[in-house]
Protein backbone atom coordinates (compact mmCIF):
# COMPACT_ATOMS: atom_id res chain seq x y z
CA UNK A 1 0.00 0.00 0.00
CA UNK A 2 1.55 3.30 -1.12
CA UNK A 3 0.84 6.23 1.14
CA UNK A 4 1.16 9.89 0.35
CA UNK A 5 2.77 11.87 3.14
CA UNK A 6 0.26 13.67 5.33
CA UNK A 7 -2.85 12.23 3.68
CA UNK A 8 -5.24 10.00 5.58
CA UNK A 9 -5.92 6.56 4.16
CA UNK A 10 -8.29 3.68 4.90
CA UNK A 11 -6.22 2.57 7.91
CA UNK A 12 -6.47 6.05 9.44
CA UNK A 13 -10.25 6.10 8.88
CA UNK A 14 -10.58 2.62 10.37
CA UNK A 15 -8.61 3.53 13.49
CA UNK A 16 -10.66 6.71 13.89
CA UNK A 17 -13.89 4.72 13.69
CA UNK A 18 -12.61 2.22 16.25
CA UNK A 19 -11.60 5.10 18.53
CA UNK A 20 -15.09 6.57 18.34
CA UNK A 21 -16.70 3.16 18.81
CA UNK A 22 -14.76 2.43 22.00
CA UNK A 23 -15.34 5.93 23.39
CA UNK A 24 -19.10 5.67 22.83
CA UNK A 25 -19.18 2.11 24.21
CA UNK A 26 -17.80 3.52 27.46
CA UNK A 27 -20.27 6.41 27.45
CA UNK A 28 -17.42 8.90 27.30
CA UNK A 29 -17.59 12.28 25.59
CA UNK A 30 -14.84 13.63 23.36
CA UNK A 31 -14.13 16.19 26.08
CA UNK A 32 -13.78 13.48 28.75
CA UNK A 33 -11.35 11.49 26.60
CA UNK A 34 -9.38 14.60 25.72
CA UNK A 35 -8.98 15.50 29.40
CA UNK A 36 -7.74 12.00 30.21
CA UNK A 37 -5.12 12.32 27.47
CA UNK A 38 -4.18 15.95 28.09
CA UNK A 39 -5.24 17.18 24.65
CA UNK A 40 -8.12 19.23 23.23
CA UNK A 41 -11.48 17.72 22.31
CA UNK A 42 -10.91 19.14 18.80
CA UNK A 43 -7.90 16.84 18.50
CA UNK A 44 -10.11 13.86 19.42
CA UNK A 45 -12.57 14.99 16.72
CA UNK A 46 -9.75 15.12 14.18
CA UNK A 47 -8.51 11.67 15.20
CA UNK A 48 -12.00 10.18 14.91
CA UNK A 49 -12.55 11.62 11.43
CA UNK A 50 -8.98 10.89 10.28
CA UNK A 51 -8.39 14.62 9.89
CA UNK A 52 -5.16 13.99 11.81
CA UNK A 53 -3.18 10.77 11.99
CA UNK A 54 -2.67 9.35 15.45
CA UNK A 55 0.99 9.03 16.50
CA UNK A 56 1.96 5.70 18.10
CA UNK A 57 2.56 7.24 21.53
CA UNK A 58 -0.85 8.94 21.43
CA UNK A 59 -2.53 5.70 20.33
CA UNK A 60 -1.00 4.06 23.39
CA UNK A 61 -2.33 6.89 25.60
CA UNK A 62 -5.78 6.53 24.03
CA UNK A 63 -5.77 2.77 24.61
CA UNK A 64 -4.96 3.35 28.28
CA UNK A 65 -7.68 6.00 28.65
CA UNK A 66 -10.20 3.73 26.92
CA UNK A 67 -9.11 0.65 28.89
CA UNK A 68 -8.36 -1.46 25.83
CA UNK A 69 -5.37 -2.81 23.95
CA UNK A 70 -3.75 -0.99 21.06
CA UNK A 71 -4.70 -4.03 18.94
CA UNK A 72 -8.37 -3.08 19.38
CA UNK A 73 -7.90 -0.14 17.00
CA UNK A 74 -6.58 -2.43 14.26
CA UNK A 75 -9.24 -5.13 14.61
CA UNK A 76 -10.85 -5.94 11.30
CA UNK A 77 -8.02 -4.76 9.09
CA UNK A 78 -6.54 -7.30 6.68
CA UNK A 79 -2.91 -8.19 7.24
CA UNK A 80 -0.47 -10.21 9.25
CA UNK A 81 -1.28 -10.31 12.93
CA UNK A 82 0.35 -12.25 15.75
CA UNK A 83 -1.54 -15.32 17.04
CA UNK A 84 -2.78 -13.53 20.16
CA UNK A 85 -4.87 -11.20 18.00
CA UNK A 86 -6.68 -13.89 15.99
CA UNK A 87 -9.92 -13.35 17.94
CA UNK A 88 -9.71 -9.62 17.33
CA UNK A 89 -9.09 -10.16 13.60
CA UNK A 90 -12.41 -11.93 13.28
CA UNK A 91 -14.23 -8.71 14.29
CA UNK A 92 -14.09 -7.38 10.72
CA UNK A 93 -15.37 -3.85 10.38
CA UNK A 94 -17.29 -3.04 7.24
CA UNK A 95 -19.21 -0.02 6.10
CA UNK A 96 -22.36 0.04 8.22
CA UNK A 97 -25.68 0.26 6.44
CA UNK A 98 -27.75 3.30 7.30
CA UNK A 99 -30.62 1.04 8.34
CA UNK A 100 -28.44 -0.99 10.73
CA UNK A 101 -29.42 -0.01 14.30
CA UNK A 102 -26.13 -1.41 15.66
CA UNK A 103 -24.21 1.17 13.65
CA UNK A 104 -25.79 4.03 15.60
CA UNK A 105 -24.25 5.59 18.71
CA UNK A 106 -27.69 5.64 20.31
CA UNK A 107 -27.76 1.83 20.24
CA UNK A 108 -24.43 1.62 22.04
CA UNK A 109 -25.65 4.06 24.65
CA UNK A 110 -28.83 2.03 25.14
CA UNK A 111 -26.87 -1.19 25.65
CA UNK A 112 -24.51 0.51 28.10
CA UNK A 113 -27.40 2.00 30.09
CA UNK A 114 -29.26 -1.32 30.11
CA UNK A 115 -26.27 -3.21 31.53
CA UNK A 116 -25.58 -0.40 34.01
CA UNK A 117 -28.90 -1.08 35.76
CA UNK A 118 -28.28 -2.44 39.22
CA UNK A 119 -30.51 -5.50 39.14
CA UNK A 120 -31.92 -8.26 36.97
CA UNK A 121 -35.40 -7.12 37.97
CA UNK A 122 -34.82 -3.65 36.54
CA UNK A 123 -33.50 -5.10 33.29
CA UNK A 124 -36.52 -7.41 33.11
CA UNK A 125 -38.88 -4.44 33.58
CA UNK A 126 -37.18 -2.51 30.78
CA UNK A 127 -37.34 -5.54 28.48
CA UNK A 128 -41.07 -5.99 29.19
CA UNK A 129 -41.70 -2.31 28.54
CA UNK A 130 -39.88 -2.43 25.19
CA UNK A 131 -41.75 -5.57 24.16
CA UNK A 132 -45.07 -3.96 25.10
CA UNK A 133 -44.27 -0.77 23.18
CA UNK A 134 -43.36 -2.83 20.12
CA UNK A 135 -46.40 -5.11 20.36
CA UNK A 136 -44.34 -8.24 20.99
CA UNK A 137 -46.23 -11.05 22.73
CA UNK A 138 -44.32 -13.06 25.31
Amino acid sequence: MVRKAGLANEVDFHIGQRLQLRRVMLGMSQTDLAKRCGISFQQIQKYETAGNRIPASRLFDLSQALETSVAFFFAGLPGNFPPETKAIRSMRVSEPKESDPLAKNESLQLVNLYWSLSSDEQREMIMKMLKTLNGVKE
